[in-house]
């Protein structure tokens, strides 16, 4: 066993016995062993490894894209440049999934639009668990191809060179030019015909890992959306209004959910699985821990999600214990909204008053989207899907490492670190 699993066996032990006083039932206890984000009821499930195709304009790479798939979906003309973004596709060989990506062409010195065009097939090298380096055997190496295997060997990534272009068994000999490369042997492919392309797809799912290193892992469904806040702040409110029924208990006493209450909700013509967050039942006689059984409740509610929606009672002054499930959410990696119920409520006064405590309290939270809605009414619910989807496009997206290292050495290079023992700093 790692120190990673001793660890959180040791912090599993420690949560039991904090909780020993609460009144857990079975399904409470199995949060505390069951990651959620794996269980087949959760919906995630690990992504296919991802193949880039890479190479310099006008080698075959979409025709092989669009021989793999079998259909034409990628478009080839014989004239370079036609790809300039690149395009994900999902395919299957074999029973395997995996997920091609095609590129543009790669050149050297590339100005204008080709540079980005190069550049995007770099950032799908980076993004990719393997690589099939396409090269024109009737050409034969390039200083282009050359310039390529030298981003290639940088990038770490594995590689299998196609030698595309080789139509008939006479012409395989000028595949051999290729070794020069220095990348192993190269396979004779006529994505135009099919010639070879089985054996090369075969090479490629050995070459490639069981489920992708790089991409995340998928959802299958309509996204996920937990539902968390203090005790009656509306959180079951805004479940029976989005659903149409009352499918959980709202009362006026706090703590009314019992367990997280999964819900299938249509909003503004769009499908979410919204999960309503237990509130906290226990013995009257003890109150510490209190916050540390809401705590487990909603991350498990969070581990099942990609987006946390923060509902924040706007009647009452922003408390410390909304702050820290605001934080929570920040904690969990989720995508992030803050919806602040009750609004139809506010007069003038608390409104202005609303904004300063919004400015002092969660000003580090300013680049959340924000709703202003009533749950009980559902007024402006349908405002709750753009602040959704916007929130979600970020959480998605994925800053290249390179991208990232540039930024950190201008961060560095206008704050540096103070100097220790005669060296600077290195942020590994």
């Amino acid at each position: 066993m790692s120190d990673s699993d001793n660890l959180e066996e040791a912090k599993t032990g420690l949560l039991k016995e904090e909780l020993v006083d609460y009144e857990l039932d079975q399904e409470d206890i199995d949060l505390l062993d069951l990651d959620l984000a794996d269980s087949p009821e959760s919906g995630f499930h690990s992504a296919p490894p991802v193949l880039a195709i890479v190479g310099r304009p006008n080698v075959g790479k979409s025709a092989l894209v669009n021989r793999i798939l079998g259909r034409r979906e990628a478009v080839v003309e014989d004239k370079p440049g036609i790809t300039r973004d690149r395009v994900s596709y999902k395919a299957e060989w074999n029973g395997k999934a995996i997920t091609l990506v095609d590129t543009g062409g790669w050149e050297i010195d590339a100005k204008g639009i080709d540079l980005s065009v190069a550049q995007q097939a770099e950032i799908a090298v980076e993004l990719s668990d393997g690589v099939l380096f396409v090269v024109d055997a009737m050409v034969g190496p390039t200083a282009s191809d050359e310039r390529v295997v030298q981003m290639l060997r940088a990038s770490g990534k594995p590689v299998i060179v196609v030698a595309n272009k080789i139509d008939d068994l006479h012409l395989e000999p000028e595949a051999a030019a290729l070794w020069s490369l220095g990348l192993g042997e190269p396979f004779p492919v006529s994505a135009l015909h099919g010639r070879g392309v089985a054996d090369l797809l075969d090479a490629a799912l050995k070459m490639l890992p069981e489920k992708s290193e790089v991409a995340e892992d998928q959802y299958s469904g309509p996204r996920r959306v937990a539902l968390i806040g203090r005790p009656n702040v509306g959180k079951s409110s805004l479940l029976n209004k989005a659903t149409g029924t009352n499918r959980a208990v709202v009362n006026d006493l706090a703590g009314t959910t019992r367990d997280p209450i999964d819900e299938q909700v249509e909003i503004a013509g769009k499908i979410w699985r919204f999960v309503d967050t237990a509130g906290i039942r226990k013995k009257l006689h003890k109150q510490q821990g209190a916050d540390f059984y809401a705590a487990l409740r909603t991350a498990a509610a969070l581990e099942r999600s990609e987006v946390a929606v923060v509902l924040l009672d706007v009647t009452q002054p922003i408390s410390e214990a909304d702050v820290r499930i605001v934080q929570l959410g920040l904690d969990s990696g989720r995508a992030l909204v803050l919806a602040f119920n009750k609004w139809d409520l506010l007069d003038d006064d608390r409104r202005h008053q609303l904004e300063k405590e919004i400015e002092a309290d969660l000003a580090h939270v300013d680049w959340a989207p924000r709703v202003n809605l009533s749950a009980l009414t559902g007024r402006h619910l349908e405002k709750l899907v753009p602040a959704l989807e916007l929130s979600l496009e970020s959480w998605d997206k994925r800053v290249p490492t390179g991208k990232f290292n540039a930024f950190l050495q201008e961060l560095q290079a206008s704050n540096p670190h103070p100097i220790r023992g005669g060296k600077q700093p290195r942020i590994l």
